[in-house]
């Protein structure tokens, strides 16, 4: 038996082979991630006597040409968490932190645990790009948010209030109406520098070349509140650029996010379980598009404990002699973004109260047990996983009219 390590970082590679009590077949070398040099590995791994195995860890996406090539080549690899890594022992007093030191302790730790290695899949083309679309838009999103905010922090100083004027939802593209208003009348001067009159015909004439509905009583608001307000900063050409180019930034991004969005939904609808988890409460279809792109295909987690340990939102078991803590925090070593998704779900099911729905239930009888607001959230989000993990895998493994089997 060889076990491989190769420590992985961007562009290059360890590779160190070890075979039980310390045999060296191999001092650590380097590779670079060009298909060359993969290809050359992979001949090299599969001269060796007896069987061979490669561990690596999950280290962004650097590890991933590596992992496919090998694969391809019909190698069994093996990504595992760093964390499993870091806390496997050294037996050393001396602190050695070098690739060629990390690539010989991944392999130790293959040869140590080479029963319970889990080999390494490819991801299919579908899920790979909705997981990465998924990703951008949680980029974006995020981004779009700094934007939004910059441009309210400007508009506080021009014309206070403007983006409380309009409650109309976004369109398709992202456009909202108060960033709209606010391109033509940034100022509180372009509103109330003119009589009610004249800016009512402007306002009219705005609507309509922006297809939005006008409204006298709307234009006689907007007036109002714009004479009550106080800008700090002047109307000349330098705070209008400022303004204008936040503007244009924000709605460039809105544009981004809804085409991410856009994307996001059709990659999901394609899959086979995308019916059964928009059918849950408080899924719909972008949170079902993102809950199918971080949790995958679910059926490559052995239990529902090892979905919940995935998201981290499983609690860490605290016990030592006679001492057994009864409430412990989760263990947060999962999935960040799939947290956030089932934060937005739970906070769905508080708002909207649905009284026949087991997730909620749950959560109101937590609330009147007294649990504090994160211990249910969370606590709602381990049940909600479960109930998924069941209702997807059944729905799965049942055929249905039109499949082959």
């Amino acid at each position: 038996m060889n076990a491989v390590g190769i420590d992985v970082s961007k562009g290059k590679s360890m590779v160190a082979v070890l075979r039980p009590l310390g045999e060296v077949v191999t001092l650590p070398y380097s590779i670079s991630h060009t298909a060359s040099e993969l290809s050359e590995l992979a001949d090299s791994l599969k001269s060796l006597e007896g069987e061979v195995r490669v561990i690596m860890e999950y280290t962004g996406r650097y590890y991933e040409p590596v992992a496919k090539a090998l694969h391809q080549a019909g190698i069994f690899v093996s990504v595992v968490n760093p964390l499993l890594i870091n806390q496997y022992g050294n037996n050393s007093v001396r602190k050695v932190k070098t690739d060629k030191a990390d690539a010989v302790k991944i392999a130790r730790y293959g040869l140590d645990n080479w029963a319970e290695l889990r080999e390494y899949t490819l991801m299919d083309t579908i899920r790979q790009k909705l997981l990465l679309v998924c990703r951008q838009y949680h980029l974006y999103l995020k981004n779009k948010t700094t934007f939004k905010n910059n441009l309210i922090a400007l508009l506080d100083q021009t014309f206070p209030k403007v983006y409380t004027l309009f409650t109309s939802p976004a369109r398709d593209d992202g456009s909202q109406k108060w960033v709209d208003f606010a391109t033509k009348f940034w100022h509180c001067d372009c509103v109330c520098g003119v009589n009610e009159k004249a800016f009512t015909q402007c306002y009219r004439k705005w609507c309509k070349r922006h297809r939005y509905c006008f409204s006298p009583r709307k234009a006689a608001e907007i007036y109002a509140v714009a004479s009550e307000q106080v800008p700090t900063l002047p109307k000349d050409n330098h705070i209008k650029l400022l303004v204008t180019e936040a503007i244009m930034q924000l709605n460039a991004i809105s544009r981004t996010v809804e085409a991410l969005r856009s994307e996001m939904r059709s990659l999901a609808q394609s899959l086979p379980e995308y019916p059964a988890v928009a059918a849950m409460y408080g899924a719909g279809d972008t949170t079902a598009a993102q809950l199918i792109a971080e949790i995958g295909d679910v059926r490559r987690f052995k239990n529902k404990q090892a979905l919940s340990a995935f998201a981290g939102v499983d609690p860490s078991p605290t016990q030592s002699g006679q001492k057994e803590a009864k409430s412990t925090s989760i263990t947060k070593r999962g999935c960040a973004p799939l947290r956030k998704t089932l934060f937005n779900v739970m906070d769905c099911l508080i708002k909207n109260k649905p009284p026949d729905e087991p997730v909620f239930q749950f959560l109101d009888k937590k609330r009147a047990e007294g649990k504090p607001y994160y211990v249910y959230m969370t606590a709602g989000a381990n049940k909600f996983l479960r109930i998924y993990y069941g209702r997807v895998k059944e729905y799965l493994n049942t055929p249905r009219s039109g499949d082959d089997s």
